[in-house]
């Protein structure tokens, strides 16, 4: 049967009211199901191979070998690798150079044959690539540190920058927050050079093209501006000089660093709370001969283990935990599915999330803002240093649905740290306020083009939303600078970027969302070519879909097939913009009770957030549970109540 017959079979409009609420029930059962006795919820973080692989090196590096763990994370390996041989960054993506080397030596490290098909198959799509010497920095150094390629073949890396004066051109506080976690460790590293133990003295030279003692150019310019071209005439310079630098200025700033990572160190949720960070804490660690029974490298040892997840006799990697995520929006699935009414599903999870509040640490925000007292929460369990704008506007709006006499105190801090978060363009960006230094994105070591945190069309609409919902009206400033800041953003077509959700249909969700709180004229012209825009891109099966390869401009239309995820925020958009009765909308809610289901469980593949676009793609399990539930239970309540809008800015 095709999509289409069962699509005809299953939607017979005069069954539809029931049917929907016996999905809404079934799912909601799922999700009740899923809640931690304490009440939160937690999702698996997907990533694509590199993670995984990271894991199987660290391991290596360090002598820690774990063959039984290390056989799982390869049987996951093996069932990423695609058609053409090699590893892409994403479900069903195109071949990516530094994801394939770095599985390809971590499945020989875990004892592969390199003569079976699947090994012979990705050594010759690297190869005829390019071979491995044309991996990213990030893999570039990994292999430098496994002996498998000069040091000449990384930028320059100087330690001593964490001397540097905050007036100078570069200083730590200039980056983002996940750079700045895994730069400071890796700036160690750099600085000794340390060699890796690989007991099993494992060397991949048949990924090279050229021998890679040969091999003249490793650095390009990230860029092709002419400030990449200047700097890497810098590191040229700063190559030439390097033995020059006194001992005594490394050693300090060796101090500098390890300090900032250890007043860090964030237990076992580790540095930053993201893998990268973490494992480079440990390898600098060692590098620096803590004993592996040190109190540090154990905790940030369990932090590095408490990412893995396996089913059987297969696991992964997780890049980091998301249970505040996680939480907020499952609170904001069930208060829909409640119609707000008090729940104690979600008083338990409000609960949980309550005393999850950091009100006592002045994290590395207070460089820009330092007048302003902390009242955020984290992405992950804790990472009290790094508390984020989007997880707090998201938490803060569950609350004042739910209870906002109850919460009003815990929600008036989060809105005065949101407030003093804005930057001075009107925008906020997730972790940092004002991090727009664009001009460090043209250094060699930024070829991954993700050193900073501007702010972005997503956040600064969960914003603006957050406050329109707790009643702060157009005349507010924060409000009014950050509407000004998002109609700037929006894009020609009348779509909206997103920046940690794929991609301008999640980005044109989070506006949509936020303009019909702050009551904005939905019929207004731009918010029209908007809601064109998002019909225009619905697919013959009723529902949408947005490929991880729109990140690239010439590919930014590109859709493979619908998925649950995708039609859920171009649902929840066009409800904002009042669309209730559409067929646009009709067709929608009629693909999400027919796409294929487990209970609660849309069936989804294809990964539905970024963590940087073109280099760093997540798949969020958890999507697939409460975005459909929520949606369908908004069109539900606002079916029965006659109302055009959701007032809600989420």
């Amino acid at each position: 049967m095709t999509y289409k017959q069962k699509y005809a079979a299953n939607d017979d409009p005069s069954a539809r009211p029931d049917r929907l609420q016996s999905v809404i029930d079934e799912a909601s059962t799922w999700l009740v199901e899923r809640q931690k006795d304490d009440g939160h919820w937690l999702f698996e973080l997907e990533a694509d191979a590199t993670i995984s692989s990271e894991y199987i090196l660290l391991n290596h590096y360090l002598g820690t070998i774990d063959d039984a763990t290390e056989a799982k994370l390869a049987k996951y390996l093996l069932r990423l690798q695609s058609n053409h041989g090699g590893w892409p960054l994403y479900h069903d993506g195109d071949f990516d150079m530094s994801a394939s080397v770095k599985a390809y030596y971590a499945l020989k490290m875990t004892g592969e044959d390199t003569d079976s098909q699947h090994m012979t198959d990705a050594r010759n799509a690297i190869l005829d690539r390019g071979g491995a010497a044309k991996a990213n920095v990030f893999t570039r150094i990994t292999l430098a540190l496994f002996g498998q390629l000069p040091w000449r073949a990384v930028p320059v890396m100087r330690v001593e920058a964490m001397l540097l004066p905050t007036w100078s051109p570069f200083h730590i506080d200039k980056v983002s927050y996940w750079s700045r976690t895994v730069m400071v460790p890796l700036l160690v590293l750099a600085s000794l050079k340390p060699m890796a133990r690989n007991p099993r003295r494992i060397h991949m030279d048949e990924l090279f093209v050229t021998p890679p003692d040969q091999v003249k150019k490793y650095l390009t310019n990230p860029t092709g501006h002419w400030l990449g071209k200047m700097f890497l005439g810098l590191d040229w310079v700063a190559r030439k000089i390097e033995s020059l630098f006194p001992d005594f200025l490394r050693r300090r700033a060796i101090d500098k660093a390890m300090s900032f990572v250890r007043e860090r160190l964030n237990g076992e949720d580790g540095l930053g709370g993201i893998f990268p960070a973490i494992a480079n804490s440990l390898m600098a660690f060692d590098a620096l001969g803590y004993s592996h029974d040190h109190p540090d490298f154990v905790v940030a040892r369990k932090a590095v283990d408490g990412l893995l997840t396996f089913n059987g006799d297969s696991g992964y990697c997780q890049p980091c935990l998301s249970p505040i995520w996680d939480t907020g929006l499952a609170i904001h699935a069930m208060l829909e599915v409640n119609d707000d009414k008090p729940d104690p599903i979600v008083d338990k999870a409000l609960d949980w999330i309550l005393h999850r509040q950091i009100l006592d640490v002045r994290g590395d925000w207070i460089a820009q803002r330092p007048d302003i007292r902390p009242g955020g929460w984290a992405f992950q369990y804790w990472n009290d240093y790094y508390p984020d704008v989007d997880d707090t506007a998201v938490v803060v709006s569950a609350m004042q649905r739910a209870d906002p006499e109850l919460y009003k105190e815990s929600i008036e801090r989060a809105v005065e740290w949101i407030i003093g978060m804005q930057s001075n363009n009107g925008g906020w960006g997730a972790f940092d306020a004002n991090n727009e230094y664009y001009f460090l994105q043209h250094i060699p070591f930024a070829d991954h083009g993700a050193m900073l945190d501007p702010p972005t069309a997503d956040v600064s609409a969960r914003c603006v939303g957050m406050l329109a919902q707790l009643g702060y009206d157009k005349g507010h400033q924060a409000v009014a600078n950050g509407l000004d800041f998002i109609r700037r953003g929006q894009e020609s077509d009348g779509s909206w970027f997103g920046r940690w959700g794929n991609n301008y249909v999640y980005g044109t969700w989070s506006v949509l969302a936020a303009l019909n709180a702050v009551g904005e004229d939905m019929q207004a012209d731009y918010i029209q070519r908007a809601v064109r825009w998002l019909k225009s891109r619905q697919r013959h099966d009723g529902g949408w879909g947005e490929d991880c390869a729109s990140y690239w401009q010439h590919r930014r239309d590109m859709v493979k097939e619908s998925t649950p995820s995708q039609t859920s925020w171009a649902l929840l958009a066009l409800l904002a913009a009042g669309e209730i009765d559409s067929k646009e909308v009709e067709d929608g809610i009629a693909y999400l009770l027919n796409a294929p289901r487990e209970g609660g469980d849309w069936h989804e593949e294809y990964f539905n957030a970024v963590g940087f676009p073109r280099v760093f793609y997540l798949r969020y399990h958890g999507y697939s549970f409460y975005f459909p539930l929520w949606t369908l239970a908004r069109y539900r309540n606002l079916k029965r109540s006659g109302k055009k809008k959701t007032d809600f800015g989420i």
